[in-house]
């Protein structure tokens, strides 16, 4: 078993400090990136990467691109469907690797389907900030299928293949907290 180097405990996710984004194929020629602003995760540390866990959410109204019709198509019925489907969570089942990079692995839900899903993980330390607060970094990121979660709307280009790309790579970087005892 792997010793962490967390606190064991309860940690809570700094939205402040954390950005979950975004990135997919467009036109097939560039890349579109954005981010979600409201995100919530609970990080339980035990002794090993085997007894700790994860649960996370992000409010799918809080998508942004810094387009506001791409944002409003992106939040309707044709992707999230904000208004029947409020938020999207993760929830890791498996934790291998060593304590400065490994793999989470867990259950994805987009709408109304569960995939299982693995981040490549790398934890940027721990530092008790000038309040006294400790604090956890760290950066993850996976590449998913969105077809798989039943996000297939698309429109054909006139010089071939479609608007927006299937692969889209979600980037996470991340601060937890210990709450004081």
């Amino acid at each position: 078993m792997t010793t962490i180097e967390l606190t064991p405990g309860t940690w809570i996710l700094d939205q402040a400090h954390t950005e979950v984004g975004f990135a997919v194929r467009h036109a097939g020629i560039s890349k579109v990136r954005g981010q979600f602003a409201e995100a919530d995760a609970t990080l339980v540390v035990g002794h090993t990467l085997g007894t700790s866990s994860l649960e996370a959410s992000v409010k799918t109204a809080s998508f942004d691109s810094k387009n506001n019709d791409r944002d409003a198509h992106v939040k309707g019925p044709d992707f999230f469907n904000v208004e029947l489907f409020p938020n999207m969570t993760f929830t890791a089942t498996e934790v291998q690797g060593t304590p400065e990079k490994f793999s989470l692995s867990g259950d994805l839900t987009i709408k109304e389907t569960t995939r299982p899903v693995t981040f490549g993980v790398e934890f940027g330390g721990v530092a008790i900030d000038p309040f006294g607060a400790t604090r956890a970094g760290f950066s993850a990121s996976a590449q998913i299928s969105r077809k798989e979660f039943g996000i297939t709307w698309n429109a054909a280009l006139e010089a071939g293949g479609v608007l927006v790309g299937d692969k889209v790579t979600i980037t996470i970087d991340s601060a937890f907290v210990l709450p004081a005892s």
